[in-house]
């Protein structure tokens, strides 16, 4: 191991940095972040039946223990890595005698933990997750199941949802819940399966759930979200009698249309709104204000927001964000701050919302003066108008070197604002863009090591970044990983494949025809 003043893993298959100085900066930046999360230990015990990872090289951090929480960490890591250096060498049978080998002791906290890691893996989630239901001496609890149900139905694994399922009812019908039952239903209105997702609201019954408004709402809505509202309002009219509807029905429907992007639909069910028994209420009108503003009909979006006003019906945080997101994307930024403005004048309090359209839209022209003034303002103020991770990435997105990352990222770090999956994604894109080899394996580690990925838009990002810089075997490890754990690539990464595949195999024909 190397000291540089602290401890940093390296890769041996990238070139060193041309600025040592700026290297160091960003390693000790990203050192320091794995610090607060992980403890290993110098001398780790190696399993002699696991499969060594020649392509990295980790160094582990001597940290010191300090509580309960962190030793779960320890473990959790510990299991990662293990699943990681096995997976896809041995079978699933010397996989589960290795972690037998670890003579863990089994905990829901500890067995969440892993399974957050491998969000984006649900191959190792499912291995571990059955080794663990099969020990002796622990019993899974709702969390987990609901866990992994989320993982295997994101990655669209239904066969197994369904035998989880079975095995939940068989063993203890109040293993199910409403989270189980809001789970499976968004991911299959996720995956469209409309008929299974309204299929398993009528099995409620089966799992010894309510059939109630609140559960039909919830699949009204997870319809909506992935832009099944012809269906949800078709199922919204058909169970009239069999409800007692109220506004907040009618809200997800109109929510619906304007997620979908259909104003002239919006209307239709506005209207609707407007001459049935139910009076619209705040969100009411914030959904059409929402949609107004999505189809560049902002002056009829102030309109309205004014009109709401006038009514009484005072505009809640939201619909001002809404208003000002609007403005500034119509570069009517001035109106956007005198809005802003007056919200404090009317006891409507801003939020981190708030703060980040303005910021968002003032970073795109350069106004960075006024963008650190409302940083500023947003720390003083904490709570609810703290930055967080996106305000982060709005001032990632304007940075237009490396070193603007790395201070962007030490600020983060100060105030306390945890990463999240986009934020790798976006340095990830950033550095490799750049062409910045060693800071993308840095990142690539640590969003590993934080169960934050890589998710299907980190390989993305990989493929489509080595294919413009003409580095075309290196795409295809990437895609072939991806599609490995069981990711489905976008239609232009694929035609992007299909190309690339062309290329390549014009260059072994030109090699074999100099030979």
């Amino acid at each position: 191991m190397q000291p540089i003043n602290q401890t940093f893993l390296c890769s041996r298959k990238f070139h060193i940095s041309s600025k040592p100085n700026l290297e160091v900066s960003y390693l000790i930046f990203i050192q320091q972040r794995l610090v607060s999360r992980f403890r290993t230990c110098h001398n780790r015990t190696q399993n002699p039946d696991s499969v060594s990872d020649d392509n990295h090289e980790f160094i582990r951090l001597p940290v010191p223990i300090t509580d309960e929480h962190s030793a779960m960490n320890v473990k959790a890591l510990e299991i990662q890595d293990l699943l990681k250096r096995t997976n896809g060498h041995n079978t699933i049978i010397e996989i589960e005698q290795a972690l037998t080998r670890l003579k863990l002791i089994l905990s829901e906290d500890l067995v969440l933990n892993v399974l957050r890691r491998h969000r984006s893996d649900w191959k190792s989630a499912y291995v571990f997750f059955n080794w663990v239901s099969n020990s002796s001496g622990y019993s899974l609890g709702t969390r987990s199941y609901n866990e992994v149900l989320d993982i295997l139905g994101r990655m669209k694994r239904f066969v197994e949802v369904c035998q989880l399922l079975d095995e939940m009812s068989k063993r203890d019908k109040s293993l199910i819940n409403e989270r189980t039952y809001g789970i499976v239903v968004n991911r299959y209105a996720a995956a469209h399966k409309i008929e299974e997702a309204t299929g398993f609201f009528y099995k409620r019954a089966v799992f010894g759930l309510d059939l109630d408004l609140v559960a039909f709402q919830t699949l009204l809505l997870s319809l909506c979200r992935y832009k099944h509202v012809e269906a949800a309002e078709f199922l919204f009219h058909s169970k009239m009698n069999e409800f007692h509807h109220n506004i907040k029905t009618m809200n997800i429907i109109l929510n619906g249309w304007c997620v979908l992007g259909s104003l002239r639909e919006a209307k239709r069910f506005w209207n609707d709104i407007i001459t049935s028994r139910f009076k619209p209420d705040r969100f009411t009108y914030g959904i059409f204000i929402n949609s107004l503003t999505k189809a560049g009909k902002i002056s009829t979006a102030v309109k309205l927001f004014q009109a709401m006003w006038a009514k009484g019906c005072t505009p809640d945080v939201a619909i001002c964000n809404c208003i000002i997101d609007g403005l500034c994307f119509k570069k009517r930024i001035p109106e956007a701050l005198e809005i802003f403005k007056e919200m404090n004048d009317k006891d409507c309090c801003p939020d981190v919302v708030t703060y980040n359209s303005l910021i968002k839209h003032l970073c795109k022209i350069q106004r960075m003066e006024k963008v650190n003034e409302l940083l500023k303002e947003m720390t003083q103020k904490g709570g609810d108008c703290a930055p967080n991770a996106r305000t982060y990435g709005h001032l990632l997105n304007s940075a237009k070197k490396p070193d603007e990352v790395v201070k962007i990222l030490e600020r983060m770090e100060r105030d306390g604002c945890k990463m999240m999956a986009d934020t790798f994604n976006l340095i990830l894109r950033l550095f490799m863009g750049w062409g910045d080899d060693k800071r993308v394996e840095s990142t690539w580690v640590e969003m590993e090591r934080n169960g934050l990925g890589p998710d299907q838009r980190s390989y993305t990002i990989m493929v489509h970044g080595f294919y413009d810089k003409g580095r075309l075997e290196e795409a295809m490890v990437y895609y072939n990983k991806m599609v490995s754990k069981g990711m489905v690539a976008e239609p232009r990464t694929k035609l992007l494949v299909d190309a690339i595949k062309i290329k390549l195999k014009d260059t072994d024909h030109k090699s074999d025809q100099k030979i």
